[in-house]
């Protein structure tokens, strides 16, 4: 082979690696953000923690399985505490928040409710959880929760505007309630996704309340840089 065909070929190898380069480019911009796997902290009670279920059937490793199929990298972490109200997310928020975390959802109040605890600490306790939070640069979604009417117009009022109005402040994004996928417009329809108690999703109630809220997962995986 003379000279000239050698350096051709030079050429026309070069030219192929850069084009090889360029089209690897294309393709990592056009990628999902979350295309390196991302891990979430459920931050919440019993209804984040699975409470009366069995293991496979709770909302974390409902909505994991969820986000597996929507083909998102993500581990979900496990956060629920039972029993737990806003002000044991506030005194544990900070050591729960640990460096692989990447984003959080906090889901509290539940139990707020039912204490009937003043709906002004209710929200200071949240508002910590967020501060720290934005602190440590961890985008959140917030989960809010829908009082009852037996506390009064102006507790219920306070209680469901808390949410909303945190999210605004903190920027961060909102899903207006857990129940929400439940069909919560009819109490009783609602009724046959519930365990015994009338508080605890069942299985198949989960699984409604994670195709409701899973969009807005993905939303919060998408806010991961």
């Amino acid at each position: 082979m003379n000279w000239r065909l050698k350096i051709k070929g030079f050429l026309s190898y070069g030219v192929a690696v850069a084009r090889g380069k360029a089209l690897a480019v294309i393709m990592l911009a056009a990628s999902p953000a979350w295309a390196e796997e991302v891990t979430v902290l459920t931050f919440g009670d019993s209804l984040t923690q699975g409470y009366g279920l069995a293991e496979a059937d709770g909302f974390v490793p409902q909505l994991q399985g969820w986000l597996d199929v929507q083909g998102a990298e993500v581990e979900l972490v496990n956060g629920g505490v039972s029993g737990d109200t806003t002000a044991g997310g506030a005194s544990r928020v900070e050591w729960s928040l640990t460096p692989e975390v990447d984003a959080m959802i906090v889901a509290l109040g539940g139990n707020d409710l039912l204490r009937g605890i003043d709906p002004g600490v209710s929200r200071g306790n949240l508002d910590k959880i967020l501060q720290v939070a934005e602190a440590q640069e961890v985008p959140v979604l917030l989960v809010g929760m829908d009082a009852p009417g037996n506390y009064g117009a102006e507790y219920e009022a306070a209680f469901d505007a808390m949410y909303p109005e945190l999210a605004e402040d903190y920027g961060t994004l909102y899903f207006e309630s857990f129940f929400k996928g439940l069909g919560e417009t009819d109490p009783s329809k609602a009724r046959q996704y519930f365990q015994s108690d009338g508080i605890h999703p069942n299985a198949e109630g989960v699984a409604l309340i994670v195709e409701a809220m899973g969009p807005k997962v993905l939303e919060l995986i998408g806010e991961v840089e």
